[in-house]
């Protein structure tokens, strides 16, 4: 059974850099014991008051920031849609007495397109997003992933994509320098949040706000970290959380990667 995994995609020109966090992306699938069938990505980069599930034929690549290179938006992610995984997640969120739109225009935004750009540069597998409630916080999400459970015994890949620290008003005095130093509240942070999840203290990681060190400091706004929570709660209340990577870009994106029910 494939885990669920949850993805710091960075800057959107991760793509284009020589991050240690670029590399391992082009190698994350030879982590899984299967390839996926399909993929249901949460992104950070999708918001809206209850949650929508996108179902187009074929995603769009959606170039949702500026100030990058020419080349990143000439750069096309044409993944299938999957009307029939939206629907199914659909079906399993209502189960659970969610309201739940579909949008059969929406495309890919950067959340999703560029780390699956590196984890599967041939787009050949089907792809639908699912919409974050920032405003409704770690708990609804880690419903939304119990919800979607089911998924991950019918072969499909849940990945949550925000970044484990995001401060983009530091971001913009970092951005010049991709090996930056690590300040000591990303460091603070980040050790405290992964520390909180290998002892499984989810009490602890969904009220973070209140106990982790810099944690506002870190995420000003949540939608970074929430689809964490989504794969954590698609991997179910026992399961153990992996880090698989862990790094900085810019000195104050921590770029670190979980796969949350996966016991290799």
């Amino acid at each position: 059974m494939l885990p669920a995994i949850f993805v710091s995609h960075g800057a959107p020109d991760l793509v284009l850099t020589d991050a240690p966090a670029k590399v391992f992306l082009e190698n994350l699938l030879s982590h899984l014991a299967e390839t996926p069938k399909a993929i249901l990505v949460a992104s950070a980069h999708w918001e809206t008051g209850k949650p929508s599930i996108s179902a187009p034929v074929v995603n769009d690549t959606i170039y949702d920031f500026g100030g990058f290179s020419e080349a990143l938006y000439r750069m096309r992610y044409p993944a299938p849609g999957s009307a029939d995984l939206a629907e199914r997640a659909a079906a399993l969120l209502t189960d659970q007495g969610m309201s739940v739109t579909l949008d059969r225009r929406r495309g890919l935004d950067h959340g999703a397109w560029v780390p699956l750009t590196l984890m599967r540069p041939q787009a050949d597998i089907p792809v639908a997003q699912i919409s974050l409630q920032t405003r409704l916080g770690p708990a609804h999400h880690m419903a939304i992933g119990a919800a979607l459970a089911p998924l991950r015994q019918e072969g499909v890949l849940v990945l949550g994509s925000g970044s484990f620290t995001h401060d983009l008003s530091e971001y913009m005095a970092y951005r010049r320098v991709l090996a930056a130093p690590e300040p000591q509240w990303v460091s603070d942070f980040a050790d405290w949040f992964d520390a909180a999840l290998q002892r499984g203290a989810t009490e602890d990681v969904l009220d973070y706000r209140r106990l982790a060190p810099f944690a506002a400091k870190n995420h000003p706004t949540e939608e970074h970290l929430l689809p964490l929570y989504v794969a954590m709660g698609a991997a179910g209340t026992n399961a153990k959380p992996r880090r698989l990577h862990a790094s900085t870009t810019h000195g104050v994106l921590r770029m670190d990667v979980y796969a949350f029910g996966d016991d290799q």
